[in-house]
């Protein structure tokens, strides 16, 4: 059992809910690398990158996966095809955690400064403004009081999907006309923020990745503007990625990465895809925490992602 039993039930079982369509592709794949075979050999090994990489956990990421594998293999002697799972729960779990980031517990934001800015960034269409209005409600569930920004103000569905949120959870929200500087809508936010006494502040941002350089300059202007109200801010630069697009969410994570100093991510839509794996490759490739998992379409489906008990979904049959 050890530290794989600490879970609550509840959170458990949405989870491995919202896994479903990932670990029932998984564990086919995995059934049929192993069939016949009682001990983990080189053609199982074979077998097991071909399952991990087609389950969008990644090239670079499964490379990593094997080596560690091959290595308990030698160390071991013969391992049995029936302890693979829990073989590769506590070698993926410690690939993650050389990531030297930390799993973040729940929404209190304990020891966090106030009011703790997030500035969410992401293409259109993977989940942001809905993201934002999931966080806004565990947020305001936690006892914290919120403020929401629409900078997004180049699309009119974006200010009036998270208008649409703040009345859905009840938190005040900074919208300007279409068309205004989003970093005058930023200002103003944080302004409103800071005057209320807020604890969190959540900052929409525009979706276009065609111009990366313009994207850049956008994104570097909202901080530098925001740091006229709050010095520090944003504390948190939030990427949002749709991870029922596998691959092409790593490289989105990639072309973010180089445009601005994203320093967390959310992964949404799991519950509809069996490219879960995703998850793994991205926590791994670019070392920085995967803070949020969205599992479903309720407000509180978002969850505070834990790679210990991901892991431990993902490659645990029901």
């Amino acid at each position: 059992m050890g530290v794989f039993s600490i879970f609550s039930k509840d959170k458990k079982d949405k989870l491995d809910e919202g896994l479903e369509k990932t670990k029932r592709s998984v564990f086919s794949k995995l059934s049929k690398a192993v069939i016949g075979k009682s001990k983990v050999d080189e053609e199982v090994l074979d077998n097991l990158e071909e399952v991990l990489v087609t389950s969008d956990v990644g090239v670079q990421t499964t490379i990593k996966i094997i080596e560690r594998i091959e290595d308990r293999v030698a160390r071991d002697k013969y391992l049995g095809t029936e302890e693979l799972n829990q073989i590769l729960k506590e070698e993926i779990v410690s690939l993650l955690q050389e990531n030297n980031t930390e799993d973040y517990k729940d929404f209190s934001l304990a020891g966090s400064p106030k009011p703790y800015v997030i500035m969410v960034v992401g293409v259109n269409g993977v989940g942001k403004t809905t993201t934002i209005g999931k966080l806004a409600y565990q947020f305001k569930k936690a006892g914290k009081k919120v403020v929401l920004g629409a900078a997004d103000t180049f699309r009119a569905a974006a200010v009036d999907q998270l208008s649409i949120w703040s009345e859905r959870v009840g938190v005040p929200i900074v919208r300007h006309a279409m068309g205004t500087d989003p970093a005058s809508v930023a200002y103003d936010t944080l302004a409103s923020a800071k005057a209320d006494g807020a604890d969190v502040v959540i900052i929409d941002t525009a979706g276009r990745l065609h111009n990366k350089v313009n994207l850049m300059n956008e994104l570097s202007k909202i901080r530098r503007v925001m740091q006229k109200i709050i010095p520090e801010a944003p504390q948190e630069i939030l990427l949002i990625l749709d991870a029922s697009t596998g691959q092409n969410a790593i490289e989105q994570a990639r072309q973010f990465t180089a445009a601005t100093e994203v320093n967390a991510l959310a992964l949404t839509k799991l519950d509809g895809t069996a490219k879960g794996g995703v998850v793994i490759g991205i926590s791994d490739q670019f070392k920085i925490p995967v803070k949020y998992i969205g599992i479903g379409e309720k407000m509180q489906d978002l969850q505070v992602f834990n790679r210990v008990e991901f892991v431990d979904s993902l490659f645990t049959e029901e």
